[in-house]
């Protein structure tokens, strides 16, 4: 703003009204190139995220590979199924609509008989069974319809908050709240220094 003019001084008020829409042309400027940046990144990085499958639900058969995504991904929602249970066909729609409406998480399955060591390590014992896993380790596991109301004929949503409740996925507002902790902090401070003073 120091290469402006002060408009205190122009006492015409045609320049005055130039200057000031040349001030917001160059704003506007700004906020716009900001804003395609941002729009470039975000696009970038869910081209990345498509390349690894997020945004899709894959069948997995070899359970070397299974146990692989649960560890390398952050966010990994995995269904042990059987191809021939309705109930295991019934939580693939809700899974397969998560899966499009959460791209920082993997959703994935794998039937129960590609799977031996696994189903006996994690006591898969009735299906269908879901395990959600964050970095790693596992946060929830829904067995069956029980806690989603006991009925085929759930809701996503009862599975989405579940999902969210175990911290696998996760609304675009709870990612902005995490970002900006207190409307008095500047981007350098920390708690402890605020109350320091």
């Amino acid at each position: 703003m120091s290469s402006q003019v002060d408009l205190e001084l122009l006492s015409d008020d045609e320049a005055l009204f130039q200057e000031l829409e040349k001030e917001e042309d160059s704003e506007i400027a700004t906020l716009r190139e900001q804003r395609i940046r941002e729009i470039q990144a975000e696009f970038a990085r869910r081209e990345t995220l498509e390349e690894y499958q997020h945004g899709l639900y894959s069948d997995i058969t070899k359970e070397k590979e299974f146990m692989d995504i649960t560890v390398k991904d952050k966010y990994v929602v995995g269904h042990f199924y059987h191809q021939d249970f309705r109930r295991c066909k019934i939580m693939d729609t809700h899974l397969e609509k998560l899966a499009k409406k959460y791209y920082n998480t993997r959703f994935i399955k794998i039937d129960v008989a590609n799977a031996p060591f696994l189903v006996e390590k994690l006591q898969v014992k009735i299906l269908p069974c879901v395990i959600a896993w964050k970095d790693g380790y596992a946060q929830t596991k829904i067995v069956g319809f029980d806690d989603l109301g006991n009925t085929d004929s759930f809701a996503t949503g009862a599975l989405e908050l579940k999902l969210i409740h175990a911290g696998v996925i996760k609304k675009k507002e709870d990612e902005q709240v995490q970002a900006k902790k207190s409307i008095f902090q500047s981007k350098n401070d920390t708690d402890s220094e605020l109350e320091d003073e």
